[in-house]
């Protein structure tokens, strides 16, 4: 079933959404690149996360939802930095 093309009002909630969500990841990114220490983030939520947000990207395509992918792939990015340098720094 397709889903129904939405009016241009609820595209616009979905990026106000998409931008809110998303950019709340920007000040741990700066956080952890900044100070070079992750001990106090968990590596099992960052884990989970990543894959979740990895996936939610594959279906904002399959849907073909502009919102869906581009916030998820912008927080897969965040999400990923913070995971690597989980990986790296312990």
């Amino acid at each position: 079933m397709t889903p129904p093309i939405l009016p241009p009002f609820h595209e616009l909630i979905g990026y106000a959404a998409a931008v809110l969500t998303t950019s709340s990841f920007v000040p741990q990114v700066a956080k952890v690149l900044r100070e070079r220490q992750t001990q106090g983030i968990s590596l099992t939520m960052y884990i989970l996360f990543t894959i979740g947000v990895a996936l939610w990207v594959l279906y904002g395509l399959i849907i073909g939802s502009t919102p869906v992918f581009a916030a998820n792939a912008v927080a897969l990015l965040l999400a990923g930095t913070v995971l690597v340098m989980k990986l790296r720094l312990g």
